[in-house]
């Protein structure tokens, strides 16, 4: 446990220590936020924030986690939950780069960047797979579901659906960083009753290291975590629920974040079919604010149902 609380605590104050260099260097590389014009004319005043806050959250738990940890080398699962960490964090490094350069909002094209999250799906399958089985453990019951290679089904819809589902989330100040901490909290849980040490302790680092960046990233933001920390948290997330056995209970656990890529798929969906709108705007987080709810105020709610979703999501992954 102490071994927990000193990655907590450095990974947060290296973060609050080093993220004001980052931000100056990235301003003087002129390297920040480009907004759509669709967005909410409130989100126009975020043009010019510094993006790729993510790369700081990212590396420091890494290697917080190293030093601290030698048997987490030699350990294939807080590996993959590693690889996860950083392969999908590149993904979003290079999107943003990519947007950072030609100074507007295109990065990568949406298909390349599938193509790039599937690959590593693949890859995290084949690593896994040399060590575990193949299978389900239904929450409740405990029933096992062999599933064999239809479990690589199951792994690309989690690794490419949880990525890009914080990317999603991550359209207010403070709002992914602030759900990831309560959705990684539950799996740091999870991963000390299950006695993964390299795991539990990476993820004690993710989470001080993502308070360190929200003293940052709150109302009004001085940094964006950018694709590079969104699309991490999300294979984080997936690779952490695939080592523990906790497929299922992930829907749950990262509520938010599922429910926020819902609303997207119903809206286009209803958009093409119907050619209508089902909300007013999304993500969901958005219609909040057109009703006149203050930006923090939605923030707020938001985390406060993250907790209730991950709280549930905990308790039917421990049952």
């Amino acid at each position: 446990m102490l071994k927990l609380i000193l990655c907590f605590l450095v990974s947060l104050i290296a973060v609050l220590i080093l993220m004001p260099y980052f931000i100056r260097w990235m301003k003087a590389k002129s390297v920040g936020q480009s907004i759509s014009e669709y967005s909410l004319s409130d989100d126009q005043k975020k043009a010019g924030t510094p993006i790729m806050g993510g790369i700081l959250f990212i590396l420091i738990p890494v290697i917080v986690t190293l030093i601290s940890s030698p048997e987490a080398v030699k350990d294939i699962e807080t590996w993959i939950v590693i690889l996860a960490f950083m392969g999908y964090g590149v993904i979003g490094f290079i999107d943003d780069w990519l947007i950072a350069v030609r100074h507007d909002n295109t990065g990568l094209r949406p298909m390349q960047k599938f193509i790039m999250q599937v690959i590593l799906a693949v890859v995290f399958f084949l690593l896994y797979r040399s060590h575990a089985e193949l299978e389900v453990i239904l929450p409740i019951g405990h029933h096992v579901w062999h599933l064999g290679y239809g479990y690589f089904i199951l792994v690309l819809f989690m690794f490419v659906g949880s990525s890009n589902a914080v990317n999603l989330t991550d359209g207010m100040d403070g709002l992914a960083a602030g759900c990831s901490i309560i959705a990684i909290a539950a799996y740091l849980i999870i991963a000390i009753v299950q006695k993964r040490m390299g795991v539990s302790v990476l993820a004690a680092g993710v989470i001080g290291a993502l308070f360190g960046y929200l003293h940052y990233n709150k109302k009004p933001a001085k940094v964006f975590m950018g694709d590079t920390g969104s699309l991490a948290l999300g294979g984080i997330l997936a690779a952490m629920a695939m080592v523990t056995k906790t497929e299922i209970s992930l829907i749950l656990i990262g509520g938010i974040f599922v429910v926020d890529t819902l609303t997207v798929i119903i809206q286009i969906t209803s958009v093409k079919i119907r050619h209508k709108k089902v909300f007013p705007y999304t993500p969901i987080h958005f219609a909040f604010r057109l009703a006149g709810m203050p930006e923090n105020s939605v923030v707020h709610m938001f985390w406060l149902i993250e907790a209730v979703c991950a709280a549930l999501g905990l308790l039917l992954a421990m049952h």
